[in-house]
């Protein structure tokens, strides 16, 4: 086997013509540059090696006396000072602080939950102890707690749950999330029904529904406090969703909407306000509720929501910063987990 050895091939000259210039040399020609001449070393580099290698330069060509060195502090006066008064970037104004009592409290009358109620519903039973749902839900709310925690604002703890369709488990997730946040030491969660068109949080709960989120929007003359409903189960509250007026998403596009929001977290950075809102594809309230909200669970019904509704949905509340999937009606698990089965206790599943 031979291997041609690769060899250097120098192309004949052409008889007759000098060879041309380079490309540095024919510009230098045409518009009068200077020779290319290597760098001056500067003092600071002054060496024995140096001064081998470094071309000598005449005396009128030698370095000038370096400038004393400047502070920032000088640069920076001098470019304030030249520059206009319409170019300075404003100064932004610093946030104020959140008071440290609460704008506003819950104080009204406590009425009772029928646990049985709940349990025929599915819901979870706060008084029977661990089961699969809770065990479920307390993950879903270590998730909004930490995200609450690592944004620390008062946006962060308003919780929007929605879902691209309807009958996709939205107020079944709100209500349970509602309850299992509500089990937290020292925290207060309320549960706002923001389903104008179709309003059940209140009749799943078992309680009657009177004025609620919409009166308050509606009458700047009303106190949001006065119109919450306490329970029986400790650190619930809910708000309902009051008469429908036909005109709910510019409502919630209304300056009166942030003051409300702001005046129940202001301040109680225990407080958690969890929003049932309608289907993102089948009304507009849920992309103006996004605006207000720190975190938005997405509900998504195993084997029935579509990947391109859920895109739509998502599009439609991103003016939430913060946007989680949750995935209900689930009847496998590749891992074979089945949460509850350690505490003894053992139930069917339900919708979810």
């Amino acid at each position: 086997m031979s291997v041609n050895k690769p060899t250097k091939i120098t192309p004949p000259k052409k008889q007759g013509k000098p060879d041309r210039a380079s490309l540095l040399e024919r510009a230098s020609g045409a518009f009068g540059l200077d020779n290319l001449r290597p760098a001056g070393v500067p003092k600071g580099l002054d060496s024995d090696k140096a001064k081998k290698f470094a071309p000598k330069r005449a005396a009128s060509e030698a370095s000038p006396e370096p400038t004393p060195k400047r502070r920032a502090s000088d640069y920076i006066g001098e470019k304030a000072e030249s520059a206009p008064a319409a170019a300075r970037p404003p100064v932004a104004s610093p946030v104020a602080p959140e008071p440290e009592i609460p704008s506003v409290r819950f104080n009204g009358e406590k009425r009772e939950v029928v646990r049985s109620f709940l349990s025929e519903q599915g819901l979870i039973d706060p008084d029977g102890g661990a089961s699969t749902l809770l065990e479920e839900f307390r993950i879903v709310k270590r998730q909004v707690l930490a995200a609450a925690k690592a944004e620390a604002s008062a946006t962060a703890r308003r919780v929007l749950i929605c879902s691209p369709h309807p009958n996709e488990g939205k107020t079944f997730c709100a209500l349970n999330l509602a309850i299992a946040m509500a089990a937290e030491r020292d925290t207060e969660v309320l549960l706002i029904d923001a389903d104008f068109g179709k309003p059940s949080i209140m009749a799943k709960l078992g309680l009657d529904a009177g004025k609620g989120f919409m009166d308050v929007l509606a009458d700047p003359s009303t106190h949001v406090e006065d119109f919450v409903v306490g329970t029986d189960i400790p650190g619930l509250w809910a708000l309902p969703a009051g008469e429908r007026t036909g005109r709910d998403s510019e409502y919630l596009a209304s300056e009166r909407t942030w003051e409300v929001l702001n005046r129940l977290t202001r301040g109680a950075p225990n407080r958690f306000v969890i929003f049932d809102s309608p289907p993102a594809l089948a009304a507009t309230p849920a992309a103006e509720l996004a605006k207000h909200v720190g975190q938005a669970l997405l509900v998504a019904r195993s084997d029935q929501t579509g990947r391109a509704a859920l895109e739509d949905a998502v599009d439609l509340l991103s003016a939430c910063p913060d946007i989680k999937l949750l995935l209900n009606d689930t009847t496998f698990s590749p891992s074979g987990r089945r949460f509850g089965s350690y505490y003894g206790y053992g139930e069917s599943s339900h919708d979810r």
